[in-house]
């Protein structure tokens, strides 16, 4: 399988279109990675970059872009209604097929401390490459901006970059790099020029002051063309989908007097997202995605080169886990195929939800079904990432292992780093067995409101969910008998009894 990243600089210019060609091509050079996209901007004075191809392709372009920003941008001089802290102010990884978060991660800490050994630019890291809590949310990070930050770094500890020296480039700032999952960059344009408008609705909407879940928002004057703009970053476009965010900006703006003239994708939008935006607002009956010729066209092709003879399009899909999950190797084993049940599980309730609110009978229901579709959907999201998780952590365990142990300082990491390792091979399975019990919460809630013809589903849901927190939990167990502390052990058990005690609580969906 080929590994795939995204990764999607922004550039603290959009008025030059010379200087973003540049940086463009600057990145472009560099074999194996394609530009997706490129957005300027002159109000936000910001340049958005789209990079795809190979993780160390797609690294060493974004560092290119980083050194050809730092010879053509000069914060002391910039001037524009977007925050920024840096020449290049963002670097975020995205996975996106082959590669996991985790691995985003470690690329975007390496990616950050070559920046600082090649320009010399401080590096600050954010969302899952955040090396502290307080710096996970981007504005967090950014909050001050250049000016501010440039002094407040020399006197405050606190504010000091995770790599490289307590200060700022003198024209280029610092630059944030992190991992993330893809995000939408949306904004919805008002009809004022009034941006304390566009601020109140930002505040109404975004989730750190109370508003929707994975959004963040901030509002904007846009002078070129005498209009307030609401600037939206959705980092969960699936549990949080665009047209919930476009209704409630409407209905906040109508509250002031406001009405929406334009919405605008800056860079790319995933086919999915625009696909859950027609579903909504069309009220189509009974549409699935297999509608959508396009996609139509990509299993057709993809199921003429897969199946062997007397093998089905389904069974193709699942073969080549089952292959691997049945070879004589460690891994993957039970913890992953606890995690696949709990996914499927997941799965199955979503299926439920989403054509159950398709259904004349259910429309009193809508809303909720909506929600519950949304929610086992990040269910199965995090679940069957946890498939490779659980298989990972074990790895580390066994990497551990055989560490050199001839010396007593080999032997006193080998030990530490067995310890670690322990600890997160029983983390993960921990955490698929309290999802896999918060999945019952969710089909006691869903049965009430399903249609009574897919009763069987959900009851199969159900049984899924049992077994993948039942299975979890034995990989808990297993783990915790290497660990010798024994009050990290002990705490672990704890949290290992309630989750227990939560799916014998939990009722099951009853017969059809």
């Amino acid at each position: 399988m080929p590994k795939i990243i995204e990764c999607v600089p922004n550039f603290s210019e959009g008025r030059d279109a010379a200087k973003v060609d540049a940086l463009v091509a600057a990145m472009s050079a560099v074999a194996g990675v394609a530009v997706l996209d490129r957005e300027m901007d002159a109000d936000h004075n910001r340049s958005v970059v789209t990079l795809a191809g190979e993780p160390e392709a797609v690294a060493e372009a974004a560092l290119r872009g980083v050194g050809k920003a730092l010879e053509l941008i000069d914060l002391t001089r910039h001037q524009g209604a977007h925050p920024r802290l840096g020449a290049t102010d963002v670097v975020p990884f995205v996975p996106v097929e082959g590669v996991t978060i985790e691995d985003c991660v470690a690329l975007a800490r390496r990616v950050g401390k070559e920046i600082w050994q090649r320009f010399r630019i401080p590096v600050y890291f954010y969302e899952a490459a955040a090396q502290r809590p307080d710096r996970v949310n981007l504005e967090d990070v950014r909050r001050g901006q250049f000016e501010r930050v440039r002094e407040e770094v020399l006197v405050n500890p606190d504010r000091a970059p995770d790599v490289g020296e307590p200060r700022l480039h003198p024209t280029a700032g610092a630059t944030i790099v992190g991992a993330r999952k893809f995000l939408i960059a949306y904004n919805i344009n008002l009809s004022t020029p009034d941006v304390s408008v566009a601020k109140k609705i930002a505040k109404a909407i975004r989730f750190s002051t109370g508003g929707l879940r994975h959004v963040k928002s901030m509002g904007v004057e846009l002078k070129a063309r005498n209009l307030a703009q609401v600037s939206i970053n959705l980092t969960d476009f699936e549990q949080t989908p665009i047209h919930r965010v476009f209704e409630m900006v409407r209905s906040e703006a109508a509250r002031h007097g406001a009405a929406i003239v334009g919405s605008e994708i800056v860079g790319l939008v995933p086919r999915r997202a625009i696909e859950m935006t027609a579903d909504f607002y069309l009220q189509f009956e009974n549409f699935t995605a297999d509608q959508v010729l396009e996609n139509r066209m990509a299993q057709a092709l993809a199921g003429q080169a897969t199946p062997a003879a007397g093998v089905g399009r389904l069974e193709a899909m699942a073969r080549p886990f089952l292959d691997a999950l049945g070879e004589p190797t460690a891994t993957p084993g039970g913890g992953s195929a606890a995690a696949l049940a709990g996914a499927m599980a997941a799965s199955l309730g979503r299926m439920v939800a989403g054509l159950s609110r398709k259904k004349k009978s259910q429309a009193a229901h809508v809303d909720e079904l909506t929600r519950l579709f949304e929610e086992f959907g990040a269910a199965a999201r995090e679940l069957s990432a946890a498939v490779d998780r659980d298989a990972t952590a074990y790895d580390g365990v066994v990497a551990a292992a055989r560490m050199a142990k001839a010396t007593p300082e080999e032997q006193r990491k080998r030990a530490e780093a067995l310890d670690s390792a322990t600890r997160h091979a029983a983390e993960v399975p921990l955490e698929v067995a309290l999802r896999s019990a918060g999945l019952l919460d969710l089909l006691a809630q869903l049965e009430p409101v399903a249609s009574q013809a897919m009763k069987s589903d959900l009851k199969a849901a159900d049984a899924l969910a049992r077994a993948a927190a039942r299975g979890a939990m034995e990989n808990v167990a297993i783990n915790l008998e290497s660990i010798e502390d024994a009050g990290y052990v002990a705490e672990m058990k704890k949290q290992a009894a309630a989750i227990e005690a939560r799916c014998e609580r939990a009722p099951a969906v009853t017969a059809p």
